[in-house]
Protein backbone atom coordinates (compact mmCIF):
# COMPACT_ATOMS: atom_id res chain seq x y z
CA UNK A 1 0.00 0.00 0.00
CA UNK A 2 1.54 3.55 -1.03
CA UNK A 3 2.11 6.16 1.83
CA UNK A 4 0.24 9.04 2.67
CA UNK A 5 1.73 12.24 2.63
CA UNK A 6 3.78 13.35 5.92
CA UNK A 7 4.46 9.59 6.74
CA UNK A 8 8.13 9.19 7.99
CA UNK A 9 10.95 6.99 6.41
CA UNK A 10 13.61 7.94 9.10
CA UNK A 11 14.53 11.25 8.66
CA UNK A 12 12.35 11.61 5.84
CA UNK A 13 8.92 13.04 5.21
CA UNK A 14 7.14 12.09 1.94
CA UNK A 15 5.31 14.57 0.01
CA UNK A 16 3.76 12.53 -2.82
CA UNK A 17 3.96 9.18 -4.86
CA UNK A 18 6.08 9.71 -7.99
CA UNK A 19 5.64 6.27 -9.06
CA UNK A 20 5.55 2.66 -8.50
CA UNK A 21 7.19 -0.22 -10.38
CA UNK A 22 7.35 -4.19 -9.87
CA UNK A 23 10.32 -3.70 -6.93
CA UNK A 24 8.41 -1.21 -4.88
CA UNK A 25 6.91 2.93 -5.03
CA UNK A 26 9.42 6.13 -5.43
CA UNK A 27 8.18 9.05 -3.08
CA UNK A 28 9.27 12.66 -3.30
CA UNK A 29 10.23 13.56 0.10
CA UNK A 30 11.48 16.18 2.07
CA UNK A 31 15.05 15.67 4.29
CA UNK A 32 13.87 17.19 7.45
CA UNK A 33 17.71 16.95 9.17
CA UNK A 34 19.63 18.31 6.10
CA UNK A 35 16.58 20.66 4.38
CA UNK A 36 16.44 19.07 1.04
CA UNK A 37 14.57 17.54 -1.49
CA UNK A 38 15.32 13.85 -1.73
CA UNK A 39 13.68 10.76 -3.76
CA UNK A 40 12.99 7.43 -1.39
CA UNK A 41 12.87 4.13 -3.08
CA UNK A 42 11.01 1.62 -0.73
CA UNK A 43 11.51 -1.74 -1.55
CA UNK A 44 8.71 -4.03 -1.41
CA UNK A 45 9.42 -6.49 1.25
CA UNK A 46 8.85 -9.44 -0.68
CA UNK A 47 11.75 -9.12 -1.98
CA UNK A 48 13.98 -8.96 1.41
CA UNK A 49 12.38 -12.05 2.72
CA UNK A 50 15.66 -13.57 2.64
CA UNK A 51 18.15 -12.02 5.35
CA UNK A 52 20.95 -13.19 3.07
CA UNK A 53 19.71 -11.99 0.12
CA UNK A 54 18.77 -8.33 2.51
CA UNK A 55 22.28 -8.68 3.33
CA UNK A 56 23.17 -8.47 0.10
CA UNK A 57 21.79 -5.89 -1.06
CA UNK A 58 22.72 -3.51 1.42
CA UNK A 59 26.03 -4.25 0.89
CA UNK A 60 26.19 -3.63 -2.77
CA UNK A 61 23.61 -0.68 -2.62
CA UNK A 62 26.25 0.79 0.05
CA UNK A 63 29.47 -0.14 -2.27
CA UNK A 64 26.96 1.91 -4.78
CA UNK A 65 26.28 5.02 -2.49
CA UNK A 66 30.15 5.37 -2.61
CA UNK A 67 30.49 5.87 -6.61
CA UNK A 68 30.75 9.65 -7.91
CA UNK A 69 29.95 9.93 -11.21
CA UNK A 70 27.70 11.86 -12.62
CA UNK A 71 25.97 9.73 -14.62
CA UNK A 72 24.91 7.50 -11.70
CA UNK A 73 22.55 8.44 -8.97
CA UNK A 74 24.08 9.49 -6.13
CA UNK A 75 22.58 7.31 -2.98
CA UNK A 76 22.16 9.58 0.48
CA UNK A 77 20.91 6.80 2.75
CA UNK A 78 19.44 3.60 3.21
CA UNK A 79 16.98 2.54 5.85
CA UNK A 80 14.21 -0.02 6.46
CA UNK A 81 10.48 0.92 6.94
CA UNK A 82 7.85 -2.23 7.56
CA UNK A 83 10.72 -5.26 6.61
CA UNK A 84 11.22 -3.32 3.22
CA UNK A 85 14.00 -1.24 2.72
CA UNK A 86 14.24 1.76 1.37
CA UNK A 87 17.32 3.89 -0.45
CA UNK A 88 17.32 7.71 -0.31
CA UNK A 89 18.74 9.47 -3.62
CA UNK A 90 19.38 12.56 -5.21
CA UNK A 91 15.60 13.85 -6.43
CA UNK A 92 16.14 14.12 -10.26
CA UNK A 93 13.78 16.24 -12.92
CA UNK A 94 13.48 14.83 -16.16
CA UNK A 95 11.74 11.76 -17.72
CA UNK A 96 13.20 8.06 -17.88
CA UNK A 97 14.89 6.99 -20.98
CA UNK A 98 11.92 4.34 -21.55
CA UNK A 99 9.36 7.80 -21.81
CA UNK A 100 11.49 8.74 -24.54
CA UNK A 101 11.32 5.64 -26.60
CA UNK A 102 8.79 5.47 -29.35
CA UNK A 103 10.22 5.63 -33.15
CA UNK A 104 13.81 4.96 -33.95
CA UNK A 105 16.37 7.28 -33.17
CA UNK A 106 18.48 9.48 -34.66
CA UNK A 107 21.99 7.44 -34.47
CA UNK A 108 23.96 10.84 -32.87
CA UNK A 109 21.12 11.26 -29.77
CA UNK A 110 21.55 7.15 -29.35
CA UNK A 111 25.23 7.23 -28.93
CA UNK A 112 25.03 10.26 -27.50
CA UNK A 113 22.73 8.70 -24.44
CA UNK A 114 24.94 5.57 -24.64
CA UNK A 115 27.89 6.54 -24.35
CA UNK A 116 27.05 8.31 -20.92
CA UNK A 117 25.79 4.56 -19.38
CA UNK A 118 28.99 3.35 -21.10
CA UNK A 119 30.68 6.04 -18.67
CA UNK A 120 29.06 5.15 -15.84
CA UNK A 121 28.94 1.76 -15.75
CA UNK A 122 32.86 1.88 -16.11
CA UNK A 123 32.75 3.45 -13.01
CA UNK A 124 31.12 1.02 -11.32
CA UNK A 125 32.51 -1.67 -12.95
CA UNK A 126 35.88 -0.66 -11.70
CA UNK A 127 34.53 -0.39 -8.38
CA UNK A 128 33.74 -4.22 -8.98
CA UNK A 129 29.52 -3.39 -8.54
CA UNK A 130 27.40 -5.06 -12.16
CA UNK A 131 24.03 -3.74 -12.28
CA UNK A 132 22.14 -6.53 -13.70
CA UNK A 133 19.24 -5.59 -14.33
CA UNK A 134 20.12 -2.43 -17.08
CA UNK A 135 17.26 -1.26 -19.18
CA UNK A 136 15.46 2.15 -20.14
CA UNK A 137 13.68 2.11 -17.11
CA UNK A 138 16.32 2.46 -14.80
CA UNK A 139 18.22 4.78 -17.18
CA UNK A 140 16.90 9.01 -16.34
CA UNK A 141 17.74 11.38 -18.51
CA UNK A 142 17.40 15.18 -16.59
CA UNK A 143 16.35 18.07 -17.87
CA UNK A 144 19.94 19.18 -19.23
CA UNK A 145 19.89 15.80 -21.09
CA UNK A 146 22.52 13.92 -18.55
CA UNK A 147 21.74 10.12 -18.55
CA UNK A 148 21.66 8.82 -15.10
CA UNK A 149 21.96 5.27 -14.05
CA UNK A 150 19.52 4.04 -11.57
CA UNK A 151 18.75 1.21 -8.85
CA UNK A 152 22.32 -0.45 -8.49
CA UNK A 153 22.13 -3.10 -6.20
CA UNK A 154 18.44 -3.11 -6.04
CA UNK A 155 18.24 -5.93 -8.71
CA UNK A 156 20.21 -8.22 -6.32
CA UNK A 157 16.92 -8.66 -4.26
CA UNK A 158 15.24 -10.37 -7.28
CA UNK A 159 18.41 -12.86 -8.33
CA UNK A 160 17.32 -16.27 -6.14
CA UNK A 161 20.13 -17.34 -3.05
CA UNK A 162 18.28 -21.34 -3.13
CA UNK A 163 18.40 -23.50 -6.26
CA UNK A 164 14.41 -24.70 -4.81
CA UNK A 165 12.76 -21.81 -6.79
CA UNK A 166 13.50 -22.40 -11.14
CA UNK A 167 16.05 -20.14 -12.14
CA UNK A 168 12.80 -18.90 -15.02
CA UNK A 169 10.46 -18.64 -12.66
CA UNK A 170 12.22 -16.92 -10.24
CA UNK A 171 13.79 -13.72 -13.02
CA UNK A 172 10.31 -13.76 -14.35
CA UNK A 173 8.07 -13.72 -11.39
CA UNK A 174 6.25 -10.88 -10.61
CA UNK A 175 3.20 -9.22 -8.99
CA UNK A 176 -0.49 -9.82 -11.16
CA UNK A 177 -0.80 -5.78 -11.01
CA UNK A 178 2.51 -5.21 -12.22
CA UNK A 179 2.18 -7.35 -16.28
CA UNK A 180 4.41 -5.47 -18.01
CA UNK A 181 7.41 -6.08 -15.86
CA UNK A 182 8.03 -9.70 -16.79
CA UNK A 183 8.81 -8.98 -20.30
CA UNK A 184 10.55 -5.50 -19.35
CA UNK A 185 13.20 -7.53 -17.51
CA UNK A 186 13.29 -10.68 -19.48
CA UNK A 187 14.44 -8.84 -22.62
CA UNK A 188 17.20 -6.96 -21.54
CA UNK A 189 18.96 -10.10 -20.00
CA UNK A 190 22.17 -11.61 -21.55
CA UNK A 191 22.55 -15.16 -22.65
CA UNK A 192 24.61 -16.04 -19.26
CA UNK A 193 21.66 -14.50 -16.89
CA UNK A 194 18.86 -16.59 -18.67
CA UNK A 195 21.33 -19.72 -18.18
CA UNK A 196 21.66 -19.10 -14.68
CA UNK A 197 25.43 -18.68 -14.87
CA UNK A 198 27.57 -16.58 -13.01
CA UNK A 199 27.79 -13.08 -13.99
CA UNK A 200 30.46 -9.86 -14.32
CA UNK A 201 30.52 -6.66 -16.05
CA UNK A 202 30.05 -8.15 -19.57
CA UNK A 203 26.46 -9.19 -18.99
CA UNK A 204 25.98 -5.07 -18.24
CA UNK A 205 27.75 -4.60 -22.21
CA UNK A 206 24.90 -7.20 -23.38
CA UNK A 207 21.72 -5.38 -21.86
CA UNK A 208 23.91 -1.90 -22.91
CA UNK A 209 23.68 -3.46 -26.55
CA UNK A 210 20.08 -4.15 -26.19
CA UNK A 211 19.44 -0.81 -24.79
CA UNK A 212 21.45 1.06 -28.11
CA UNK A 213 19.64 -1.38 -30.54
CA UNK A 214 15.96 -0.70 -29.49
CA UNK A 215 17.08 3.47 -29.00
CA UNK A 216 17.70 2.79 -33.10
CA UNK A 217 15.18 0.52 -34.18
CA UNK A 218 12.55 1.58 -32.03
CA UNK A 219 11.79 -2.17 -30.85
CA UNK A 220 13.73 -5.17 -28.76
CA UNK A 221 15.91 -7.31 -30.73
CA UNK A 222 14.90 -10.09 -28.67
CA UNK A 223 11.21 -9.22 -28.30
CA UNK A 224 9.07 -12.78 -28.39
CA UNK A 225 5.22 -13.17 -27.09
CA UNK A 226 6.33 -15.29 -24.30
CA UNK A 227 8.90 -14.84 -21.67
CA UNK A 228 9.93 -18.59 -22.49
CA UNK A 229 10.68 -17.72 -26.82
CA UNK A 230 11.87 -14.46 -25.92
CA UNK A 231 14.76 -16.06 -23.58
CA UNK A 232 14.90 -18.84 -26.27
CA UNK A 233 15.77 -15.72 -28.49
CA UNK A 234 18.69 -14.22 -26.46
CA UNK A 235 20.12 -18.07 -26.40
CA UNK A 236 20.28 -18.90 -29.74
CA UNK A 237 18.48 -16.29 -32.49
CA UNK A 238 20.54 -13.18 -34.21
CA UNK A 239 18.21 -9.84 -34.03
CA UNK A 240 17.49 -8.44 -37.70
CA UNK A 241 18.92 -5.80 -39.23
CA UNK A 242 18.92 -2.44 -37.79
CA UNK A 243 19.05 -1.13 -41.48
CA UNK A 244 15.76 -2.54 -41.69
CA UNK A 245 14.10 -0.11 -39.53
CA UNK A 246 16.54 3.04 -39.47
CA UNK A 247 18.17 3.94 -42.49
CA UNK A 248 20.58 6.25 -41.24
CA UNK A 249 22.29 3.63 -38.50
CA UNK A 250 26.01 3.09 -40.10
CA UNK A 251 27.85 -0.24 -41.19
CA UNK A 252 30.37 0.81 -38.43
CA UNK A 253 27.18 1.29 -35.69
CA UNK A 254 25.65 -1.53 -36.76
CA UNK A 255 28.90 -3.65 -35.88
CA UNK A 256 29.63 -2.02 -32.63
CA UNK A 257 25.56 -3.19 -31.84
CA UNK A 258 25.85 -6.66 -32.81
CA UNK A 259 30.04 -6.92 -30.90
CA UNK A 260 27.51 -5.95 -27.49
CA UNK A 261 25.22 -8.73 -28.21
CA UNK A 262 28.11 -11.53 -28.51
CA UNK A 263 25.99 -14.91 -26.91
CA UNK A 264 29.49 -15.44 -25.98
CA UNK A 265 30.80 -12.72 -22.99
CA UNK A 266 34.47 -13.59 -23.95
CA UNK A 267 33.50 -12.47 -28.16
CA UNK A 268 32.30 -9.31 -26.11
CA UNK A 269 33.68 -5.75 -25.45
CA UNK A 270 35.49 -6.23 -22.37
CA UNK A 271 34.42 -3.34 -20.96
CA UNK A 272 32.25 -0.39 -20.83
CA UNK A 273 35.20 2.05 -21.39
CA UNK A 274 35.63 -0.56 -24.85
CA UNK A 275 31.85 0.58 -26.12
CA UNK A 276 31.95 4.37 -24.82
CA UNK A 277 35.47 4.72 -26.90
CA UNK A 278 33.87 3.10 -30.15
CA UNK A 279 30.98 4.56 -30.17
CA UNK A 280 32.83 8.17 -29.44
CA UNK A 281 34.84 7.19 -32.14
CA UNK A 282 31.73 6.75 -34.83
CA UNK A 283 29.87 9.96 -33.98
CA UNK A 284 33.44 11.90 -34.60
CA UNK A 285 33.93 10.44 -37.76
CA UNK A 286 31.40 8.62 -39.43
CA UNK A 287 28.47 9.05 -41.60
CA UNK A 288 26.20 6.06 -43.59
CA UNK A 289 28.77 7.44 -47.05
CA UNK A 290 32.20 7.72 -44.92
CA UNK A 291 34.66 4.97 -46.36
CA UNK A 292 35.91 4.18 -42.85
CA UNK A 293 32.85 2.70 -41.65
CA UNK A 294 31.72 0.84 -44.85
CA UNK A 295 34.09 -2.30 -44.98
CA UNK A 296 31.65 -5.50 -45.61
CA UNK A 297 30.69 -7.46 -42.80
CA UNK A 298 29.64 -10.65 -44.96
CA UNK A 299 31.34 -13.28 -43.78
CA UNK A 300 32.46 -15.17 -46.59
CA UNK A 301 34.78 -12.09 -47.95
CA UNK A 302 38.37 -12.84 -48.59
CA UNK A 303 40.85 -10.40 -49.81
CA UNK A 304 43.92 -12.04 -51.42
CA UNK A 305 47.09 -10.49 -50.32
CA UNK A 306 47.95 -8.82 -53.63
CA UNK A 307 44.88 -7.12 -53.48
CA UNK A 308 45.71 -5.79 -50.44
CA UNK A 309 49.34 -4.61 -51.37
CA UNK A 310 48.16 -3.07 -54.36
CA UNK A 311 45.44 -1.07 -52.00
CA UNK A 312 48.17 -0.23 -50.07
CA UNK A 313 51.12 1.12 -52.47
CA UNK A 314 47.84 3.05 -54.49
CA UNK A 315 47.33 5.06 -51.38
CA UNK A 316 50.90 5.19 -50.70
CA UNK A 317 51.16 7.04 -54.08
CA UNK A 318 48.21 8.86 -53.87
CA UNK A 319 49.58 10.11 -50.97
CA UNK A 320 52.90 11.11 -52.03
CA UNK A 321 51.87 12.72 -55.01
CA UNK A 322 49.69 15.06 -52.49
CA UNK A 323 52.67 15.51 -50.68
CA UNK A 324 54.87 16.58 -53.37
CA UNK A 325 52.34 18.67 -55.22
CA UNK A 326 51.99 20.98 -52.23
CA UNK A 327 55.41 20.60 -50.83
CA UNK A 328 57.26 22.28 -54.33
CA UNK A 329 57.62 25.90 -52.63
CA UNK A 330 59.32 24.73 -49.26
CA UNK A 331 61.69 22.11 -48.76
CA UNK A 332 59.87 19.25 -47.32
CA UNK A 333 61.72 17.80 -43.69
CA UNK A 334 62.83 13.97 -43.65
CA UNK A 335 59.43 11.74 -42.69
CA UNK A 336 58.87 10.37 -39.49
CA UNK A 337 57.61 6.79 -38.43
CA UNK A 338 55.99 5.68 -35.39
CA UNK A 339 54.71 2.07 -35.03
CA UNK A 340 51.42 2.04 -33.51
CA UNK A 341 51.38 -2.38 -33.24
CA UNK A 342 53.72 -4.32 -31.48
CA UNK A 343 51.30 -8.19 -31.61
CA UNK A 344 52.66 -11.38 -33.65
CA UNK A 345 50.38 -11.96 -36.10
CA UNK A 346 49.01 -10.79 -39.58
CA UNK A 347 47.80 -7.55 -41.04
CA UNK A 348 45.00 -7.66 -43.84
CA UNK A 349 44.71 -4.36 -44.58
CA UNK A 350 44.70 -0.68 -43.11
CA UNK A 351 43.71 3.02 -44.45
CA UNK A 352 43.21 6.43 -42.37
CA UNK A 353 39.75 7.89 -41.10
CA UNK A 354 38.84 10.93 -42.62
CA UNK A 355 40.02 12.99 -39.44
CA UNK A 356 43.68 12.07 -40.78
CA UNK A 357 44.67 11.35 -37.34
CA UNK A 358 43.01 7.46 -36.48
CA UNK A 359 43.67 4.19 -38.59
CA UNK A 360 41.37 1.30 -39.03
CA UNK A 361 42.82 -1.68 -39.53
CA UNK A 362 42.04 -5.29 -39.60
CA UNK A 363 44.64 -8.27 -37.92
CA UNK A 364 44.76 -11.30 -36.72
CA UNK A 365 46.83 -11.56 -33.54
CA UNK A 366 48.15 -14.43 -31.53
CA UNK A 367 46.72 -16.54 -33.69
CA UNK A 368 42.74 -15.45 -33.19
CA UNK A 369 40.24 -14.98 -35.85
CA UNK A 370 41.27 -11.28 -37.64
CA UNK A 371 38.85 -8.66 -36.51
CA UNK A 372 39.22 -5.21 -36.75
CA UNK A 373 40.85 -2.42 -34.89
CA UNK A 374 40.33 1.67 -34.85
CA UNK A 375 43.76 3.30 -33.66
CA UNK A 376 43.97 6.89 -32.85
CA UNK A 377 47.43 9.09 -32.54
CA UNK A 378 46.74 9.89 -28.86
CA UNK A 379 45.99 6.62 -27.78
CA UNK A 380 48.20 3.95 -26.30
CA UNK A 381 45.97 0.71 -27.63
CA UNK A 382 43.92 0.19 -30.61
CA UNK A 383 40.09 -0.81 -30.09
CA UNK A 384 38.61 -3.98 -31.47
CA UNK A 385 35.61 -2.72 -33.19
CA UNK A 386 34.19 -6.38 -34.90
CA UNK A 387 35.65 -9.55 -35.51
CA UNK A 388 35.64 -11.38 -39.29
CA UNK A 389 36.98 -14.44 -40.97
CA UNK A 390 40.80 -14.31 -42.61
CA UNK A 391 42.36 -16.88 -44.73
CA UNK A 392 44.84 -18.91 -42.75
CA UNK A 393 48.40 -18.22 -43.01
CA UNK A 394 51.74 -18.27 -41.43
CA UNK A 395 52.18 -16.04 -38.60
CA UNK A 396 54.23 -13.39 -38.96
CA UNK A 397 55.10 -10.19 -37.02
CA UNK A 398 54.13 -7.13 -39.14
CA UNK A 399 52.97 -3.45 -37.97
CA UNK A 400 50.87 -0.88 -38.68
CA UNK A 401 53.12 2.37 -38.78
CA UNK A 402 52.60 6.23 -38.97
CA UNK A 403 54.61 7.94 -41.20
CA UNK A 404 54.09 11.71 -40.87
CA UNK A 405 56.08 14.76 -42.46
CA UNK A 406 56.46 17.82 -40.34
CA UNK A 407 55.90 20.24 -42.96
CA UNK A 408 52.92 18.89 -45.16
CA UNK A 409 51.35 16.96 -42.31
CA UNK A 410 50.19 14.65 -44.28
CA UNK A 411 50.08 11.12 -42.46
CA UNK A 412 50.95 8.17 -44.49
CA UNK A 413 50.97 4.20 -43.56
CA UNK A 414 53.63 1.61 -43.91
CA UNK A 415 52.50 -1.74 -43.72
Amino acid sequence: MALSAGARLGPCEVVALLGAGGMGEVYRARDTRLGRDVAVKLVHPRFAADPEQLRRFEQEARAASQLDHPNILVVHDLGSHEGGPYIVSELLEGESLRERLGAPMPPRKAIEYVVQVAHGLAAAHEKGIVHRDLKPENLFVTKDGRVKILDFGIAKLAQPVVSSVPLTEALTASPPTEPGVVMGTVSYMSPEQVEGKAIDQRSDLFSLGVVLYELLSGRRPFQKETAAETMTAILREEPPELAETNTAVSPGLERVVRHCLEKEPSSRFQSAADVAFALESLSSVSAPSLPVVALPRQRGVRRTAAIVTGAAMLLLIALALGFLLGGRKARPEPPSFQQITWRLGNIRSARFAPDGRSVLYSASWEGKPTAIFLKHAESAEAARLSSCPAPRSSRSRQRVSWRSNSASRIPRIRL
